[in-house]
């Protein structure tokens, strides 16, 4: 696997950042009559169902390509992503959205980073650790909470599974993409993430068929087709295809463009308004994210070492030649071979 971070990958795990960070906002739009576990679980069961199609459509056989090798990440990635979504709207309803949200994207790129290096065996670099705790410090400030809110103790465990999952979520994605290669294709990579939006919704499937006739209505089937379409089906695989390129630990912490566009949404388009605090945890969470995805430098020794020896093997190899070219003219006029 690739550890360095290559900014157009880095680019697409942002856009998928960007676009999950229009499901908040999407859903006070809305107005929607059904509960956020119900919205929730249509959102994942629908955009794995938007993926699945596209990928029938375009080639069928790219299920039956999964490999054995791609099912425990695959499975590992399902568990995950249902137990996120009703631990993180569980713990939403228990302690309040700021509380959960300042805790489940503080944890997130910490779990994230931790799982690789566990897993992956990754060195987590300076600039990393640099660029997260700044990110996490500007997401404490965007979703602090107010002297009113209510620490719910069961709540900001649930808060903690939610952080942990997404870690794990994001570690098996990697995995995933390792495994089945870069020849595995688009299609590839949509069938299996078609299979773990699928399985992870199944684990919401009763809170959403409770809610279905709120979800049947005009605002809530609008919502449930952005958040589908866009938000789920077409952000996760810009997330995993990113992570082709991109550390998991990095992309972890990329993720956290999620409360910074909420953020900005909420203040541009909810008319809410935006204090010294958010303003400055802004600042500071799009700084991190700018330390984190920028390639790290290569310095003028590691170059001067590469080239060194390149030119060794260059020249071992020109010196091999020579000498197999020489045995094959000895066989070639003598019949021996020396």
């Amino acid at each position: 696997m690739d550890r360095r971070n290559n900014p157009s990958a880095a680019l697409l795990v942002l856009a998928a950042g960007v676009l999950w960070g229009t499901v908040g906002p999407a859903q006070v739009l809305a107005g929607s009559a059904a509960s956020p576990v119900a919205v929730g679980g249509a959102r994942i069961l629908s955009g794995g169902v938007v993926l699945a199609a596209l990928v029938l459509a375009v080639d069928p056989r790219a299920f039956r390509a999964l490999s054995r090798r791609t099912w425990p990440p695959v499975a590992a990635a399902s568990a995950a992503t249902g137990i996120f979504q009703a631990s993180f709207f569980s713990a939403v309803g228990r302690t309040g959205a700021a509380v959960a949200t300042a805790v489940v994207f503080g944890l997130a790129p910490v779990s994230t980073g931790l799982c690789e290096r566990l897993v992956l065996r990754t060195r987590l670099s300076g600039r990393w650790w640099a660029g997260t705790a700044c990110a996490i410090g500007g997401v404490a400030l965007l979703a602090a909470p107010g002297p009113d809110a209510r620490a719910d103790l069961l709540g900001v465990a649930l808060s903690l599974v939610a952080g942990t999952c997404f870690g794990v979520y994001t570690v098996a994605a990697k995995v995933l993409t390792g495994r089945s290669g870069p020849g595995a294709g688009a299609t590839g990579m949509a069938a299996a993430v078609s299979v773990t939006l699928l399985a992870g919704g199944s684990v919401l499937l009763p809170w959403t068929l409770a809610d279905l006739p709120a979800l049947a209505a005009p605002r809530s089937a609008g919502l449930v087709a952005w958040l589908g379409i866009a938000a789920t089906a077409a952000a996760y695989m810009s997330f995993v295809t990113g992570l082709h390129r991109v550390s998991a630990a990095t992309a972890g912490t990329l993720s956290l463009a999620e409360p910074l566009v909420a953020a900005v949404l909420a203040v541009a388009v909810l008319g809410e308004r935006m204090s010294g605090r958010v303003a400055a945890g802004a600042v500071l969470l799009l700084g991190g994210l700018v330390v984190v995805s920028l390639p790290a430098r290569t310095s003028r020794t590691s170059r001067a070492r590469r080239a060194r020896r390149g030119r060794e093997t260059s020249e071992a190899a020109r010196y091999d030649g020579a000498y197999a070219t020489g045995a094959v003219k000895v066989e070639t006029t003598t019949g021996e071979r020396n």
